[in-house]
């Protein structure tokens, strides 16, 4: 049968993507456009905001000693970040600025877990002076000061409250705080948007936190590859939005992209080598990113059984039905064991941090038939021998998964997540337990509505097609999302169509539906180039960014939020 969301596509060739230098957390990471224009409001002592002067303006006075008070265009207005903040109460005052002489303090010290994010906002705000200690804090100065247990190692987030931060411009001085330096990098993030939309924050405090706690992007780099300086531009852009997530689906129909040494020959000659993965896993990790990797079985394995033509599922007339493993074979789960764990070892995750990993599941079309157990006798066969008289293919399926779970989980890993069409109400056997939900689709026969899984107790991540797929050529009447509908019409409680699923709000917030993920899939590699998958989900990402962040209904019309976007 063939497949009406994803078929097999031709990949499109690129230039391998080339070796970089090790990542270092706190350091330039790219030459930043508000960089360009902070460092020349730097030289002229000012900063003009979008609704006073314009930038550059020089009726500010240069600031002639660092302990002199610098004088600056008053900051109005709220502050102008994405996303919005969740809290701003007003003070009378000028707000902050940055301005000649003015430095980043950090109390805690050079060698905090936070000293990495004050060196990275200062270089962001035109190559600041860093400072370390027991320091007076200064007019126009910042000071970056953990409010929780402050160690020698970042803490791993755990819960929205771990990103919270506060931050207050008062008396031309500028104070960021935070339980964690996660919250500490997200507040850096609200000082940069706001010095390049309004030159400044003005003056008050800010209380912040996300609504959701996953928040992020997945991208298909099997069927198009990507390079790796492409992949890190990603990742910048998604940190300063506060997006926290990137999922790599880096196996497909069309290519196997990341360097194995265990089974090297399924690895398509456009690929990213271990050293590139780890540098993304690196500056990841800088961001305050997750790297969820996803490895796809019982489907969309074509690169790998390109290989292994003896592992192809067959069905009853003899025909290779493309992409599919024999999960009957008994050689079928020692080789997708041998890469599940090579590539384990290669995605690491700092200790106490969540180790996510995606099973896949999806499309598997041995239970895209009208009847599995005709088309597929050998699976029918299989199932019984495994389940008893009345084992089915949905439960070998469902076996298989579970199997696959524990091989990623003896590694370490231990946030599991497949997608929606690989669960099935399977009479002998269920999916784990602990198994969250990514649910893409409801059109496909057959599919479950995700009030089901709410119901039974499942968590569900939001990746609904409707809103959330960018796929690349616009195949089976799937047209480009747009910013402006994500940010008019979408919730997170919005998981399938156009409407909230319909279940209790006890089962919508955000300990069941964790979040969302914006997907881009490369189902005709050659539609666009990189540089236009790139402008064509930059508005996208922010809405989504708005809408997982805060969850009430945004302040701005979606010009104002589309003109800000174009700012910061």
């Amino acid at each position: 049968m063939s497949n009406p969301m994803r078929p097999p596509r031709t990949p499109r060739p690129s230039a391998s993507p080339r070796p970089r230098t090790t990542i270092r957390s706190g350091t330039a990471r790219s030459a930043l456009p508000a960089v360009a224009l902070t460092g020349a409001l730097l030289l002229a002592g000012c900063s003009g905001t979008a609704d006073t002067e314009p930038p550059g303006s020089t009726s500010a006075k240069m600031n002639p000693s660092p302990a002199t008070t610098p004088t600056w265009a008053p900051v109005t207005g709220s502050p102008q970040v994405i996303p919005a903040v969740r809290s701003f109460r007003r003070a009378d005052g000028r707000g902050w600025r940055p301005s000649s002489g003015a430095r980043v303090v950090v109390p805690a010290g050079a060698k905090s877990n936070v000293a990495d994010e004050a060196q990275r906002l200062a270089e962001e705000l035109g190559g600041m002076t860093v400072v370390y200690g027991d320091q007076t804090v200064r007019p126009g100065d910042i000071e970056v000061k953990l409010s929780g247990k402050n160690g020698a190692d970042n803490v791993p987030v755990q819960s929205t409250a771990d990103e919270a931060y506060t931050l207050t411009a008062s008396g031309t001085r500028l104070t960021l705080t935070a339980p964690t330096d996660a919250g500490i990098f997200y507040g850096t993030r609200t000082v940069k948007q706001a010095v390049r939309a309004a030159g400044g924050l003005p003056e008050g405090t800010i209380e912040d936190r996300p609504d959701r706690p996953q928040r992020g992007m997945s991208l298909d780099d099997a069927r198009k590859p990507y390079t790796q300086d492409w992949i890190e531009a990603r990742l910048r852009e998604i940190a300063d939005l506060k997006l926290n997530q990137f999922q790599l689906h880096f196996s497909d129909d069309q290519g196997f992209r990341i360097q194995s040494d265990t089974h090297p020959e399924v690895v398509s000659a456009d690929h990213l080598t271990k050293a590139q993965v780890r540098q993304i896993i690196a500056l990841a990790r800088s961001l305050h990113i997750s790297v969820v990797p996803e490895l796809d079985s019982p489907g969309h394995l074509g690169a790998v059984l390109d290989h292994y033509p003896d592992l192809r599922l067959r069905n009853a007339q003899g025909r290779v039905i493309p992409g599919a493993i024999d999960i009957s074979n008994p050689k079928a789960a020692p080789l997708i064991d041998s890469l599940l764990k090579e590539m384990s070892e290669l995605f690491t995750n700092p200790k106490g941090a969540p180790a996510y990993w995606h099973l896949g599941g999806d499309e598997y079309q041995a239970l895209m038939s009208s009847s599995p157990s005709t088309s597929y006798p050998q699976l029918a066969r299989a199932a019984r021998q495994k389940y008893g008289s009345g084992g089915t293919v949905e439960d070998l399926t469902t076996g298989w998964l579970n199997d696959r779970q524990k091989t990623v989980e003896a590694k370490g890993k231990n946030r599991i997540e497949a997608w929606n069409d690989g669960f099935f109400a399977s009479p002998r056997v269920s999916a784990d337990k602990n198994r969250m939900v990514d649910y893409w689709t409801g059109k496909e026969t057959g599919k479950r509505d995700p009030a089901s899984f709410l119901r039974e107790g499942r968590d569900v991540m939001n990746f609904n097609d409707e809103y959330l797929y960018y796929v690349l050529g616009e195949p089976n009447q799937f047209t480009y999302p747009t910013g402006q509908r994500i940010y008019q019409s979408w919730t997170p409680m919005v998981i399938r169509g156009t409407q909230p699923v319909a279940v209790p709000a006890s089962m919508t917030g955000p300990a069941r539906i964790p979040g969302a993920r914006f997907a881009i899939w490369s189902d005709r590699a050659q539609a666009q180039t990189q540089q236009q998958v790139a402008a064509g989900i930059r508005l996208p990402l922010a809405a989504l960014a708005q809408k997982t962040w805060d969850p009430r209904t945004p302040a701005l019309s979606w010009a104002a939020f589309q003109a800000l976007a174009n700012r910061v």
